[in-house]
Formats: structure tokens, C-alpha cells, sequence
């Protein structure tokens, strides 16, 4: 179980999880550097903190902008105790449609960017022998469906750093969560995601794809206001789990996968074990 009075570093703090992760650590008392690419976003941020937010820039693709804000982070509070990996963006299209250069933009904010975060805090964390790393991931790092293969293949990616980041940092008393949430009613769907190209014959298996995100914005199920509250109650836990899912549809679309995953595995099991050297 974490200290009260925490110090925590947001990045994409301008809204969705990262504004609601900001005003439900100033319930708990804590103190929080919140970051934006455009830090007068956050303005009402520090009104409502009353002296316990501070802001910074923050674009995490831009080193430079990572250090410095980990340095005023260090220099405002003294230290980080929670890191929120939270900055990205939407994305929808066929893999063929995808422009390679608009995917590696996606990496670099949503793989790319969040590892660099990481590796700037962590110095910080190690020293002080404690922390928590939190990963806004998606139902989408653990399952992926037409059409969001760009967004997915971040969210993959960032697990399974994540994954190996959770047991090489565990010695040193730092915990890592990996946040899973399905449809919330943020800003994903809006101006926030980006469309690829349309190739026409595609519409058979992206097309509802796309009429859906077109559609979802304010919509969606989750409440992202819950959802950073049961974020805190995690990571207050005495035996947090490495994953939570957030949302109805999250919890039932990754257990549907995993049942898949293990009727395949089974059904070609004799066949996958008869591959070793005799």
C-alpha cells in the first residue's frame, strides 16, 4: 500500500484519463505535476489544486521536454511516486490503409514516448526504492478487431514492454499497472482520432468499424470520472494486479479472447508439442 500525500507525474493531462487521474489525486491529497503538449490547457487545473498542481510541457516525443519536466517535478515536490503513461491518440483503418508515416507517429507518442517517461522517472523511483507506474493501455492491448490494427499494435506493444518492466523493477519496490479500459466517454472517437485513407473495398470488414467511432463520441458506457477512482483504489491495494480492465465490455471482450486463445492452444496442442527434437 502507497504513502498518502504522493507525488504523481500525468502526461496528456488536458482531458479524458489524465484530467479525471489529476482531480482524483487532489481528493486523495495528493500532489500532482500535471502535463500537455499545450500546458494552458491545464490552467483550471491549478486553480482547483490550490497550490498542489503544478504544469509543464510535455510533448513525449520531444527528449528534451521529457527531462525537464521529470527535473520540475523533482525540484516542485522532491519526488515521483506515481508515473501515468497517459498521452495518445486514437486511430482507425484498415491495415492496408495505413500510411506508414502516420503509424510510426502513433508509435512514437504511444509506445515510444511512454517508454522514454518511463526510463526518465525511473532513476528517480529507484532511488527511493518505491513507486507506481501506471500504463493507459486499452481492452485493445489484449485483443484487436478490423480496423484499429495502427491503436492495437501500440497497445500490444506497450504491455509486453510492460510486462518485463513489472518483474525487472519489483526488487526495487516499484509496482506497474497496466490500465485496460473499453469504451469511456472521453474525447477517443472524437478530434482525437485520427482516419485513414479509405480504400473502398475495405468497407466490408472496416466499415462498421468506422461508422462506430464516428458515432461514439459521448456515447460510450464508462465513466472515466469511476474509472480513476478505481485506478487509486488499485494502487492503495495491498495486491494489486499487474492488469485492470475497466468497463463491462472490457471484462467480456478479454475473457471471450482469452476462452479463444485457449480452445486453439488446446485444439492444436498434440500437434504444436510434436515440433521439439525427439
Amino acid at each position: 500500500m502507497m504513502d498518502t500525500d504522493r507525488v504523481w507525474l500525468i502526461t496528456g493531462a488536458s482531458a479524458g484519463f489524465g484530467r479525471d487521474l489529476v482531480l482524483a489525486a487532489l481528493a486523495a491529497g495528493d500532489r500532482v505535476m500535471a502535463t500537455a503538449r499545450r500546458p494552458r490547457q491545464l490552467d483550471d487545473l491549478i486553480t482547483i489544486g490550490r497550490g498542489r498542481v503544478r504544469t509543464a510541457p510535455l510533448d513525449v516525443t520531444d527528449n528534451a521536454q521529457i527531462a525537464a519536466a521529470v527535473a520540475q517535478t523533482i525540484v516542485e515536490f522532491g519526488r515521483i511516486d506515481v508515473l501515468v503513461n497517459n498521452a495518445g491518440h486514437g486511430s482507425v483503418g484498415a491495415v492496408e490503409e495505413l500510411d506508414l508515416a502516420d503509424l510510426r507517429a502513433l508509435m512514437d507518442v504511444m509506445f515510444f514516448g511512454a517508454v522514454a517517461v518511463t526510463k526518465a522517472a525511473l532513476p528517480h523511483m529507484r532511488a527511493q526504492r518505491g513507486g507506481a507506474i501506471i500504463q493507459l493501455s486499452s481492452m485493445g492491448g489484449q485483443l484487436s478487431m478490423p480496423g484499429f490494427g495502427a491503436y492495437c499494435s501500440a497497445k500490444f506493444a506497450l504491455e509486453g514492454l510492460s510486462e518485463a518492466l513489472a518483474a525487472g523493477v519489483a526488487p526495487f519496490g516499484i509496482r506497474v499497472l497496466i490500465v485496460e479500459p473499453g469504451a469511456f466517454r472521453t474525447e477517443f472517437g472524437g478530434h482525437r482520432m485520427h482516419r485513414s485513407p479509405i480504400i473502398e473495398e475495405y468497407a466490408v470488414s472496416t466499415g462498421s468499424t468506422r461508422a462506430a467511432v464516428d458515432a461514439m463520441d459521448g456515447t460510450q458506457p464508462g465513466d472515466p470520472t469511476k474509472a480513476a477512482r478505481a485506478i487509486l483504489e488499485v494502487i492503495d491495494s495491498a495486491d494489486p494486479p499487474l492488469r485492470l480492465a475497466l468497463g463491462n465490455d472490457a471484462v467480456d471482450l478479454i475473457a471471450a479472447h482469452h476462452e479463444l486463445l485457449r480452445t486453439d492452444l488446446a485444439r492444436w496442442e498434440k500437434l504444436s508439442r510434436s515440433t521439439d527434437l525427439d
